[in-house]
């Protein structure tokens, strides 16, 4: 049997951060102000530290990470690069299957890699409390963990879909010296607003983030500041420590490069992470695919607009030129809670638009269907973000096996699925369904971007 998985020394933590703008083919679009003009930092200064706003808005292909930083994530990282053998027999394919195990950090998932540098840098400028959004609640408590352990304290803001269906979340975060509140909630403006426009509402990550970044700017001492688990500029960068060691891993397993390389998708950052080194191969020459998997419930790739629009609902953020469901959207209450977001992070959703990224919507039972699969011969229960990750990568590899060729699929395992028991309790009784976004809610979420400047 082949050696099932290859690690790095501590030595080969890398040292930068990656950021793919310096690279990509095709100008970026900036991001806008409310009345059409190019966001400046000043403009961010009152939600981010000066020195994240520089990453930011930086165009280097490399940015240091600082030695503390490094010092931190090291209780963990470098993280293994695994090959699925057991899989790979299930499925009789000659496909090579190997993943990423971010699942082995503190909280379960890649999310501390950005929530650790994120709270350090806010440190660093004098920050004393950070605000955030969650949903399912990976970000929440990755970020609780990294407060913690920086000195700051934390505020999450969690979907309360999600906060009624994972309560072992809520428990990690107050472990982590946390409070979370369901999002909406009665603390801020937009939440009440969103309560009084209809109590059941099972929200939304943008919403969530509005009653983040309203609790932030509202600060009348100026001490609070807003962290954001995907999406932004300065998030890719910090998670491509995933693809920049899995670069060095492939090769220890004899590997060239990925023919095909899956992460799951949301925001963006997991996906980002593991992608965006390898886009820079796939820019200079490589023949890599690269696939980004959504649900089919909130498809912002495969069926939204590429349009400036909003990262919340309450329209706090500056417009962001991405691909977009509309900032009002309200998805359906999946399991997945972290892919429920109406928007893709504008690094992302550029390489779409320039052809170095294929995007893929699939079903909610199909990604169960294939979690158990993974648990049942793996032996590993999946987040159910990592659910779509992992059913792409059992397409890919049954189609290997129907083409007869040799191949070498690499996904991210951007999380566990242990505090998602109930999910799988759900799907195991038969009270899933799948969820379609359907024409006439597409159209209704599409409908608010007419409103915004076009790209």
């Amino acid at each position: 049997m082949e050696k099932p998985f290859y690690t790095l020394p501590y030595e080969e933590l890398p040292e930068q951060w990656y950021n793919l703008a310096a690279d990509l083919p095709g100008a970026m679009h900036p991001p806008l102000t409310s009345d059409g003009t190019p966001a400046t930092p000043e403009s961010l200064s009152a939600v981010f530290p000066m020195n994240l706003i520089e990453q930011e808005m930086s165009d280097q292909r490399w940015i240091d990470i600082p030695e503390e930083v490094r010092d931190i994530i090291a209780r963990w990282r470098p993280t293994p690069l695994r090959r699925a053998v057991y899989l790979e027999k299930a499925l009789d394919t000659p496909a090579r299957i190997y993943y990423k195990d971010e699942s082995v950090s503190p909280p379960g998932s890649h999310k501390p890699n950005t929530a650790v540098a994120q709270a350090w840098y806010n440190k660093q400028a004098g920050i004393k409390q950070l605000t955030t959004e969650t949903g399912a609640g990976q970000w929440g408590s990755a970020l609780a963990f990294a407060c913690q352990l920086v000195g700051l304290h934390c505020k999450v803001f969690m979907v309360r879909i999600s906060f009624d269906q994972k309560p072992s979340r809520k428990i990690m975060m107050r472990v982590w010296n946390a409070d979370c509140v369901p999002s909406p909630s009665e603390t801020t403006e937009f939440g009440r607003e969103m309560i009084a426009e209809n109590p059941d509402t099972p929200g939304t990550l943008g919403g969530a983030i509005s009653e983040a970044v309203q609790e932030a700017v509202g600060d009348p001492k100026g001490e609070t500041r807003y962290a954001l688990g995907s999406v932004l500029n300065h998030v890719m960068l910090h998670q491509t420590v995933i693809g920049l060691e899995a670069q060095k891993q492939l090769q220890q397993a004899g590997e060239k490069h990925p023919d095909r390389l899956i992460g799951c998708c949301g925001g963006g950052s997991n996906f980002a992470g593991l992608a965006f080194p390898f886009l820079s191969e796939k820019v200079n020459g490589s023949d890599i695919d690269v696939i980004g998997v959504e649900p089919t419930a909130c498809p912002t790739m495969t069926r939204g607009r590429f349009a400036y629009d909003y990262g919340d609902s309450a329209e706090s953020t500056p417009l962001l030129p991405m691909h977009s469901l509309g900032h009002r959207f309200v998805p359906s209450g999946i399991h997945a809670g972290g892919l429920r977001y109406h928007g893709m992070a504008p690094l992302v959703s550029h390489a779409v638009e320039q052809g170095l990224v294929d995007p893929l919507a699939l079903d909610q039972l199909e990604c169960y269907n294939a979690a158990l699969l993974w648990s049942r011969t793996e032996g590993a229960i999946c987040a159910p973000e990592t659910s779509h990750a992992v059913a792409a990568a059992v397409r890919e590899a049954r189609k290997a096996r129907e083409e007869g060729k040799e191949r070498c699929i690499l996904f991210n395992y951007s999380g566990h699925g242990l505090m998602d028991l109930s999910a799988y309790q759900n799907y195991l009784d038969g009270q899933l369904q799948d969820s379609t976004l359907s024409d006439q809610e597409l159209e209704k979420g599409l409908k608010i971007l007419d409103e915004n400047p076009a790209p």
